[in-house]
C-alpha cells in the first residue's frame, strides 16, 4: 500500500506502488512493503518517538517484528517513510525529477527491510542499491551520493568492469 500523505510532482500512487512492487522484487524480498510520503515534521516525529533523534530525515524504515499476515493473504515485511520536503530538496541539488529522488528513498527503505544495513555490511548494501538503481533506471543511489569512498569504488569497479568488456569485444 503507498500513501501520499503530501504530493510529489510527476508522482502519483499508483506509479509508486507499481515502483515498489518491482523494486521489492529485484531486491528479492518477497513480503509486502507500505510506502508513505509525508511532511518533514511527520518524519522527524517518527524519528524521535522511535530511533531517539530529534530530527527529520530522508527516509525511514520499520521492519516488521513478525510478519504479519494481511486480508489477501500476503505478508508484511514492513513500512517505510519518505519526506517529500527532504526528497524535494535532494532532487533540486541533484538535479533529477522529485518523483525519481522518492523512488531512490524508496528503493534504499526497501533494502533495509529485506536485511541490509549499509552501517555495518562491508559496503554489500551500496553494492546491491548500486546495482538495482542501475537496473530499474535511477540516478545515484543514496549511499553511492552519501559515502565518497564507496562511490569512488563503484566507479572503479564499473571503470574495471567495462574495461573487461572492451578487452572480450577485440
Amino acid at each position: 500500500m503507498v500513501i501520499l500523505q503530501k504530493k510529489v510532482a510527476g508522482m502519483s500512487e499508483l506509479a509508486l506502488d507499481r515502483f515498489v512492487l518491482r523494486a521489492r522484487r529485484a531486491a528479492g524480498l518477497h513480503d509486502t512493503v507500505n510506502v508513505m510520503v509525508t511532511s518533514s515534521g511527520a518524519v522527524r516525529s517518527l524519528n524521535r518517538h522511535f530511533r531517539g533523534q530529534n530530527k527529520a530525515t530522508d527516509v525511514l524504515s520499520f521492519p516488521s517484528i513478525s510478519p504479519v499476515g494481511l486480508r489477501n493473504g500476503a505478508r508484511l515485511a514492513g513500512e517505510v517513510v519518505i519526506s517529500a520536503d527532504i526528497a524535494l530538496q535532494n532532487s533540486v541539488r541533484l538535479g533529477h525529477s522529485p518523483a525519481e529522488e522518492v523512488k531512490i528513498l524508496a528503493l534504499h527503505g526497501i533494502l533495509h527491510l529485506a536485511g541490509f544495513d549499509h552501517e555495518r555490511d562491508n559496503g554489500q548494501m551500496a553494492r546491491k542499491e548500486a546495482k538495482l538503481r542501475r537496473a530499474l533506471g535511477l540516478p545515484f543511489a543514496l549511499i553511492e551520493r552519501t559515502q565518497p569512498a564507496i562511490r569512488a569504488s563503484l566507479q572503479q569497479q564499473r571503470g574495471r568492469a567495462r574495461t573487461a568488456r572492451s578487452r572480450r569485444a577485440v
